[in-house]
């Protein structure tokens, strides 16, 4: 960093305190080597983002990146500000004038739509509001998910869809020991779903889920999974031999074939659920009249450009739910340029750009709402050290005119009572208490807003 000479150090706004945001904190303060002091801004109470609302419960070993994200939050030069809201607390000029540059790392979760007719029918559901839900996402604390159904059907085969049905296949004493919010495990133990069909628009080399995950759909002890042989046949309906090819070249899409030529055995008839993967089948219609009683489906195939065209064969599926897993999307923030197109804020190496094309000055983004919602959370790492290469780069002289507005000051004014470090560790450890009191593992999660800010000043 340039003018380390100089004993002013910068003060950089991280909005969001999901990996992005956290890795950014943990950027800013490796490379500009003790001359930096980072807030970091969440609406939540809690830390962590996708980790904790978005890794799956049972996938307890991703889910613990948050003990290394929470040695970023500990680091004397980074605070943590919860429940305190862009656009709701405080503005995006508020921020330019307490902070030398802002970085704005708020993910994607909003969900992507299908399009279709009926989609808007009680009982067709983002797949983002059911995982919100099961991982006791506050906002989703009072949604209900009809599982009276025998029959559901997730629209995707990405690793969110995947992760739906494994969490619908799973009995509740499997997930007993897992964070979900206690509630939720009382309405799993209730569901009356015993059949489960994963749809995909595109063939089996095509599908988004890793090796890993779909070894797990095949060894759950109590829900049997099938694939139709011809579903698995890359050449039948991709004249291009883009699959073929792909099944070659590519190592993740090998395993997957292998792993999925095992479902292609008859399931065994003493589980009491059932996943059917299909693939070549593209939603058309989700039928119903007060709700959802069925799924309409057209086989599809691969054009000699390579694009999805239906064939003209059409079948129904009696499902009484459909959860959409097509993808997230990341929505605009107050002032902020945005591209509506991509659903990202226009950027160079994470430097903002104007309706000009032109920068706009102290103003960063990183993680999702940089590039989009690819790659793992290990990505966010490499992703946000550009970003504050980028913001060294443009800062690190501090010649600009320095804010002059301090933060705390800001807020008391506005009695926004913003949730410290300290009371989210307050938090932390009345969710570890209940899970012992209710002998449910490590932790068992609180679900609600104000279970969790009681928790936060006990």
């Amino acid at each position: 960093m340039r003018g380390v000479a100089d004993p002013t150090v910068l003060r950089v706004a991280v909005i969001g305190s999901g990996p992005a945001g956290i890795y950014t904190a943990e950027a800013l303060v490796k490379q500009a080597a003790g001359q930096v002091r980072v807030d970091v801004f969440d609406r939540l109470p809690t830390p962590y983002g996708l980790v904790r609302y978005g890794v799956a419960p049972d996938h307890k070993s991703i889910k613990s990146i948050a003990r290394y994200l929470q040695g970023v939050l500990e680091n004397p030069a980074v605070r943590f500000f919860g429940c305190v809201e862009l656009g709701r607390d405080l503005t995006r000029a508020d921020l330019l004038a307490c902070y030398d540059a802002v970085v704005y790392s708020t993910g994607a979760m909003v969900d992507r739509h299908l399009g279709i007719p009926g989609e808007d029918l009680p009982g067709s559901v983002a797949a983002t509001d059911f995982v919100n839900w099961y991982c006791g996402h506050p906002d989703a604390a009072d949604h209900r998910f009809d599982l009276t159904a025998g029959e559901v059907a997730v629209i995707g085969v990405g690793n969110v869809a995947v992760d739906v049905v494994r969490i619908l296949a799973k009995t509740a004493e499997e997930l007993r020991d897992t964070d979900v919010p206690q509630e939720v495990l009382d309405a799993l133990s209730a569901s009356a779903v015993r059949r489960i069909h994963m749809i995909g628009r595109r063939g089996p080399a095509q599908a988004k889920f890793t090796t890993k995950e779909a070894r797990e759909l095949g060894e759950l002890p109590h829900a049997a999974i099938h694939v139709r042989p011809e579903d698995l046949d890359l050449a039948a309906a991709d004249p291009t031999g883009a699959s073929t090819a792909l099944a070659e070249s590519d190592r993740i899409v090998r395993g997957n074939m292998k792993a999925m030529r095992a479902w292609v055995e008859p399931p065994p008839g003493d589980r009491p659920r059932r996943i059917d993967v299909r693939f070549w089948r593209a939603p058309v219609e989700i039928l119903g009249t007060d709700r959802v009683e069925g799924l309409r489906l057209e086989r599809t195939r691969l054009t000699e450009e390579g694009r999805v065209t239906g064939t003209g064969e059409y079948e129904t599926l009696p499902v009484g739910m459909v959860l959409r897993s097509v993808g997230y999307q990341s929505v605009p923030l107050d002032g902020v340029p945005f591209d509506q197109r991509s659903h990202v804020v226009p950027n160079e190496e994470g430097r903002i750009l104007g309706a000009d094309g032109r920068v706009v000055p102290r103003e960063y983004v990183a993680g999702w709402i940089k590039r989009g919602p690819t790659g793992v959370v290990g990505t966010n790492k490499s992703d946000a050290a550009e970003t504050v290469r980028a913001l060294l780069a443009d800062l690190g002289d501090l010649t600009h005119d320095r804010p002059q507005q301090r933060i705390e000051s800001l807020l008391e004014a506005r009695g926004v009572p913003a949730v410290t470090y300290a009371d989210w560790l307050n938090l932390d450890a009345a969710e570890i208490a209940l899970a012992r009191s209710l002998e449910r593992g490590d932790r068992v999660k609180l679900g609600r807003w104000a279970a969790m800010r009681a928790a936060c000043r006990p």
